[in-house]
């Protein structure tokens, strides 16, 4: 077992790695930027060093500063978490490089399955399904003409290099199609600095499902049952479940020997996550491998008893997968995960900033909290919006939406407008319960008016700080009941 890991990474994810670690007694060593010296992650790993800056760009980008942190406490293996240099492979290759052990897959791997287009030709050859588009990446606006009115619309274009929902545009009709074309390209080169994109046709009101899958150096590849990630917002996602309700285990089957076969032919190793459309008719189409631990990893834990943080690093030392598929082929029971992000969910999303006033937390049997904040943390403009996650987990579906909406109404964060009552809106909405949704929830449903009464109910029971949080989740006039 690896015996010292520095964790490229802050906030929840770098917590989380921590967790895992002193269960292993394994050595953790964290980096922090200035904007970070007095986070969480810096205090309870054994060891910190601070490498300057307050941004990104500055920090945990920089990869001479990691390796410089990593090169003097003598870590012997690095955790890239997700983000930031997680699927960077001239950082995964210069780890190795100075004879340390990268946690996540080879360079070579996540350099083939990173690049949009690359991974899209090997599914091709694995015999993965696709939807119709580009094969390679598309050069130039006439090239993306003459390829549309080969397949029609509507199309998306997507960055070659990356996701999250950047660089991605959907296009309906062809006189949109120059100017997202160049937005998309533009978007990219910010954001990957890498203009490629590639075109696909764009699937309507699909469900967005997720394999994960864990690799080891023997030979082993395991899938596990899915993970259900269509309530999303600028294509990026908000709420995840697990098992889906539009999985069948046969589709669940076909899905994950699809996964599987993509990765064994990539030479894939440790943890991954392939993304898949699940269209009406129950026909699913690849999208992409994200080369990294996910955010809503969790979900999956929850339904299979297993630490994906621990099994990383006991594939990276070497060790054969002693897990079976067998074991893992059917979800037990059910888990819903919420990003708790400081987002305003009444003005599309946008991000807010400022300290936490007020933090209290659900607690009971099925409740889990992934976080990094305390009152008097300061939510800045210089990282992602997500705050935290909350995961619960009961023996049915019925149950744990209802365990979910017991612990969001108890989670108590104020100073920051949050995703909160979007979350607890949606759980508690009809297309949600039903399982009847897709990736149009947000433009189908959103806003969601508050039930008749309802603050009323829950402010009489929790107090007056509970509805001073509240009057900032709601503005009165964004979303009236009724």
């Amino acid at each position: 077992m690896i015996s010292s890991l520095l964790i490229a990474n802050r906030g929840e994810i770098a917590r989380r790695i921590i967790r895992t670690c002193k269960n292993l007694g394994v050595k953790t060593i964290a980096i922090y930027s200035d904007a970070d010296a007095r986070a969480l992650h810096v205090r309870e790993a054994d060891l910190a060093v601070g490498i300057g800056g307050f941004t990104p760009r500055e920090s945990y980008l920089v990869i001479d500063k990691v390796l410089k942190v990593m090169e003097e406490t003598g870590a012997e293996a690095v955790h890239p978490g997700y983000g930031f240099l997680s699927e960077n492979a001239v950082f995964a290759q210069a780890v190795i490089d100075a004879g340390r052990v990268f946690v996540g897959p080879s360079p070579t791997a996540i350099e083939m399955l990173g690049d949009k287009t690359a991974a899209r030709d090997l599914a091709i050859k694995s015999q993965v399904p696709i939807a119709p588009g580009s094969v390679g990446a598309i050069a130039s606006f006439a090239e993306a003409k003459e390829l549309l009115d080969q397949i029609g619309y509507p199309v998306i274009i997507k960055a070659a290099a990356g996701g999250g929902g950047k660089g991605m545009r959907i296009v309906s009709e062809p006189t949109a199609l120059e100017q997202a074309f160049k937005l998309a390209q533009g978007e990219a080169l910010t954001a990957f600095n890498d203009e490629r994109v590639f075109i696909e046709r764009y699937v309507q009101k699909p469900r967005h499902i997720e394999i994960q899958v864990l690799a080891d150096h023997h030979g082993t590849v395991l899938y596990f049952p899915e993970r259900e990630c269509s309530v999303q917002r600028r294509h990026q996602k908000v709420i995840e479940e697990s098992p889906s309700t539009a999985i069948t285990p046969e589709l669940r089957k076909a899905m994950g020997e699809a996964a599987s076969r993509l990765v064994t032919a990539a030479n894939y190793t440790n943890a991954g996550t392939l993304e898949f459309l699940l269209d009406a008719s129950g026909e699913f189409y690849f999208m992409e491998v994200n080369t990294r631990l996910q955010v809503e990893h969790p979900v999956t834990e929850a339904i299979s008893g297993v630490d994906f943080v621990e099994q990383q690093l006991r594939i990276a030392s070497g060790e054969p997968l002693t897990i079976t598929q067998e074991q893992i082929a059917q979800p037990r029971g059910h888990a819903i995960e919420c990003r708790v992000c400081a987002e305003d969910v009444y003005a599309d999303f946008l991000p807010d900033v400022g300290k936490i006033t007020l933090l209290e937390l659900p607690s009971g049997n099925g409740i889990r909290h992934d976080h990094a904040v305390e009152v008097g943390s300061e939510i800045s403009v210089h990282y992602d919006p997500m705050v935290a996650k909350l995961i619960t987990w009961a023996p049915t579906r019925e149950a744990c939406i209802e365990l979910t909406l017991k612990a969001l109404d108890g989670y108590h964060l104020g100073g920051l407008k949050t995703t909160i009552p979007f979350c607890r809106l949606t759980i508690d909405s009809e297309p949600f319960r039903s399982g009847h949704y897709s990736t149009g929830f947000v433009a189908e449903h959103w806003p969601i008016p508050w039930p008749a009464g309802y603050l009323e109910a829950v402010a009489a029971i929790a107090g007056s700080g509970f509805v001073q949080e509240q009057h900032r989740r709601k503005p009165v006039d964004a979303a009236p009941a009724e």
